[in-house]
């Protein structure tokens, strides 16, 4: 499975080296897409935790198709 997080503004190098498993691009309408694979629901709340925690604003999460 795998999730799509999209946060406000740019993420920086040293924010990008504390989340290694999620890679991240420019989103279309602003912002920044992090997106990734995770295990199942616990993983993605610990992942929201991870990024909320390093500062940065969620506006939006979805599951991708895999």
């Amino acid at each position: 499975m795998r999730y799509e997080f999209i946060i406000t503004g740019a993420v920086s190098e040293a924010v990008q080296a504390e989340l290694p498993e999620v890679a991240s691009t420019t989103y279309p309408t602003g912002g920044t897409a992090l997106f990734g694979p995770v295990e199942d629901e616990a993983d993605v709340l610990t992942l929201l935790a991870r990024i909320t925690g390093l500062g940065l604003s969620v506006v939006e999460m979805r599951q991708l198709p895999d």
